[in-house]
């Protein structure tokens, strides 16, 4: 079995994990930090923006068993891609959306689905997400880290609170709003 890498940015990191993990062939989703300068940077480094880093998830999956492109399928049911600024009430460069690739291939089904996205018809607004090259990616610290199983009331109230979940039930359906 070989295992692959993709690198979503969508805002907090805490909401960008449920979506992804537990599903067959997902064998690992990581909430970090991607894109900035300072090396292993801290959650407060980042949120002070002058590391440059996003929050980001790393997902280790078998594509052979789940491909990339049902990956970007979720990834654009679980934000505003027409949201430069932030996503929800997170704002900041922090919390902007991205696709970062690690090779060509993710590089075209990225550029593809948002093609895709853009012609929908879904959103009336410009898709802003940017298709990046993956930089390093810098592990958050161990209480990020599956927060809502650890935290399963504050997720679910921060998720609700956002302005995500809505959001997400007006575009995609309740299946989508977890």
């Amino acid at each position: 079995m070989t295992l692959d890498k993709a690198l979503f940015a969508g805002g907090c990191f805490w909401c960008m994990v449920h979506p992804f993990d537990e599903l067959p062939g997902i064998e690992k989703v990581v909430s970090g930090y991607t894109g900035g300068t300072t090396p292993f940077p801290s959650y407060e480094e980042v949120c002070s923006g002058k590391t440059g880093h996003t929050e980001a998830v790393q997902i280790i999956y078998n594509s052979e068993q789940f491909p990339y492109e049902k990956l970007l399928d979720i990834f654009w049911t679980q934000i505003d891609p027409t949201d430069a600024g932030g996503q929800f009430f997170d704002r900041g460069n922090s919390y902007k959306p991205a696709i970062y690739y690690y090779n060509e291939d993710q590089k075209k089904a990225a550029e593809t689905s948002k093609r895709n996205i853009e012609k929908s018809g879904r959103f009336s607004k410009p898709i802003v997400v940017s298709i990046l090259p993956a930089s390093e990616f810098y592990p958050a610290e161990d209480y990020h880290q599956d927060y809502y199983k650890k935290n399963p009331t504050h997720y679910q109230a921060y998720h609700e609170g956002s302005g995500r979940a809505a959001f997400i039930r007006t575009h995609w359906g309740d299946k989508y709003g977890k």
